[in-house]
């Protein structure tokens, strides 16, 4: 990855993370908040593949650990296991499919929160099972189902595209 794609890829999470402690914290519908910083791993999966995603995941989690008063280090595990998933699950898939990007972000948000409060549970805090959970899944969901396609977009932007073999362009034709 290029310095160029490396400032793209900071400016993306910058912008995330201004949005989701600025924004999303007051957009409350019930209990529950939107997480879009669940999209980066799951747009970098559909875009750049198991290995984007998995990094996106890991480094933007990292970043949303910082604002969460859970265990550190949780978001990240989540969001490489998720981004991780995401670009394993697409691989076959034809990834410029309108209706992609849409789904994976609705069903990548229930695995990302139901991973997220059982392994908070394993680790020490057992009351991110007895939450409303529905209601939280339901309205991250819903918020991430709409904002999915823009967020596959900025990330795309962001990432240097990769050839079919899972080398960076313009380093493809070099083997």
């Amino acid at each position: 990855m290029t310095a160029r794609h490396a400032a793209r890829v900071t400016l993306v999470v910058f912008l995330f993370i201004t949005v989701q402690q600025t924004l999303m914290l007051q957009l409350r519908i019930g209990a529950a908040h939107p997480d879009i910083m669940i999209l980066l791993p799951v747009a970098a999966g559909i875009v750049g593949g198991p290995g984007r995603g998995a990094t996106m995941g890991f480094w933007s989690g990292l970043v949303a650990d910082l604002f969460l008063p859970t265990p550190f280090g949780l978001s990240a595990l989540v969001g490489c296991l998720v981004g991780f998933a995401v670009g394993l699950a697409t691989i076959p898939l034809d990834r410029t499919s309108w209706w992609l990007p849409m789904t994976t972000a609705v069903l990548a948000s229930i695995a990302y929160l139901a991973t997220y409060a059982l392994l908070g549970s394993i680790l020490g805090e057992p009351q991110m099972l007895h939450v409303d959970l529905t209601r939280i899944v339901v309205v991250v969901s819903v918020v991430n189902f709409v904002l999915a396609v823009p967020a596959t977009r900025m990330v795309g932007w962001a990432l240097p595209e990769v050839s079919t073999e899972g080398m960076p362009l313009s380093t493809a034709g070099l083997r």
